[in-house]
């Protein structure tokens, strides 16, 4: 008994299965790539040597069409071989027609996801609708003069004041362009605005248009929200430095900033008020003043020491890694239309490795944004002189702490005692 078995596959679509998939002692295994000329020539050998059972994954494998998928079976049937596919069932003739009509169905949505895949190989935007701020041009987005600018002004707000609402309301109340927070949230995290194009399968392919943020502000975006994350709601864009990050040290209850006034005095007093206290008495206000001057001190004296304690990599040395394997990758690229030329690579070959490289490079800008901006420990002996921050605006002072920490706890043990919890503790 002679077995033999015949695998197809669309390089565009899937990659090679392995040739000993079938379960079965095989004689020989025919396999093509985006062709059929193995088919063809399964056809010749069996004239030549009959076969009794042919393997194969799938009825539409034989033919693009319905019409070469029936000839092929009537071939196979005429050379009395018996047809075994393992990820389908052959059907009975009067099952015949609705199966050739499924693979119709499959061999059409091949057909338009070969088109997609054609597209990404050529990093032209995907189907679907165009993100705000762009136009679909003949090959890559391009500017939308008249909605750019709103976006961009978005993300500027965004990057001033850390809120997401708030840069939702500005749009809102200066452009009159209404969008929900879950599409400002998009807006801040798609990869289009940065320049790149992302598509379905979740590649991504770097610098393919005209960017609306630069990627140091795209960088910052990340960094804010992975670090609004961890604050309480509303306390992203709060006014005083010190909101949501102060907790009571008796009842562990999350603080609000409260602001007292005396009648016909312009003067204010500010206090922390321990908002979810459990217990009876509930805990007093803090003075607000007195806690951000502690903290100040603290910040300036623990801060150092903290960032000393822990082992933190060399970001220049990583960052010199990363910019290197971009050059390689970038200088591979850059020789693939000498391979062409030069008859080394044909042009589809080149085309699937042009898109690999692209897609790798945009994983390592990626990496490469994530990374510390400059070294943290040249960035803690900076930041380590109390007028350093005492010069600080209170929203200067907001964004600056919250890159370092993440709770300060306050005690009332003879007087005020302020613990820092830093945010790589």
């Amino acid at each position: 008994m002679r077995i033999i078995a015949y695998i197809y596959t669309d390089p565009l679509l899937e990659s090679a299965p392995d040739s000993n998939i079938w379960g079965w002692e095989i004689d020989r295994v025919y396999q093509d790539l985006g062709g059929r000329q193995q088919l063809k020539q399964l056809f010749k050998d069996c004239i030549a040597e009959p076969a009794d059972y042919l393997l194969i994954r799938r009825l539409e494998d034989l033919g693009d069409s319905v019409a070469e998928v029936c000839d092929r079976i009537s071939e196979i049937e005429s050379l009395k071989i018996q047809l075994v596919a393992t990820e389908c069932e052959i059907p009975q003739q009067l099952q015949l027609l609705q199966l050739l009509q499924q693979i119709q169905y499959n061999q059409r949505r091949d057909r338009i996801r070969q088109g997609h895949a054609r597209n990404r190989l050529k990093a032209a935007p995907p189907p679907g609708k165009v993100p705000y701020g762009y136009k679909r041009g003949k090959d890559r987005y391009i500017l939308d003069r008249s909605a750019a600018p709103v976006v961009k002004d978005f993300f500027e707000q965004f990057l001033l004041y850390g809120s997401l609402r708030g840069a939702v309301r500005y749009l809102e109340k200066k452009y009159g362009k209404k969008i929900s927070v879950s599409t400002g949230q998009r807006w801040l995290t798609n990869p289009v605005y940065r320049g790149d194009t992302a598509y379905q399968n979740g590649d991504v392919i770097s610098d393919t248009h005209v960017s609306i943020i630069s990627r140091e502000e795209a960088a910052q975006i990340d960094r804010l929200l992975r670090r609004n994350r961890s604050l309480p709601p509303r306390t992203a864009s709060a006014t005083r430095s010190l909101a949501g990050l102060v907790v009571c040290g008796e009842c562990n209850s999350p603080t609000i900033v409260t602001r007292v006034t005396m009648t016909r005095k312009k003067q204010e007093y500010l206090y922390l008020r321990p908002h979810k206290c459990p217990l009876t008495p509930k805990c007093r206000a803090i003075p607000y003043q007195e806690v951000l001057q502690q903290t100040i001190e603290k910040i300036c004296e623990e801060l150092p020491l903290a960032v000393a304690a822990i082992n933190s990599p060399n970001i220049d040395g990583i960052k010199q890694k990363f910019n290197q394997e971009i050059a390689n990758k970038q200088g591979i690229l850059d020789q693939l239309p000498e391979f062409i030329a030069s008859g080394i690579l044909d042009v589809e070959t080149a085309e699937l490795r042009a898109y690999k490289l692209r897609t790798e490079i945009a994983e390592i800008k990626d990496k490469l944004a994530q990374l510390p901006p400059v070294n943290l420990q040249m960035v803690a002996q900076a930041v380590s002189i109390q007028q350093f921050w005492l010069d600080l605006s209170e929203s200067e002072r907001r964004f600056y702490f919250r890159e370092f920490l993440r709770q300060v706890k306050v005690r009332r043990v003879d007087g005020l005692q302020t613990q820092l919890i830093f945010i790589f503790d």
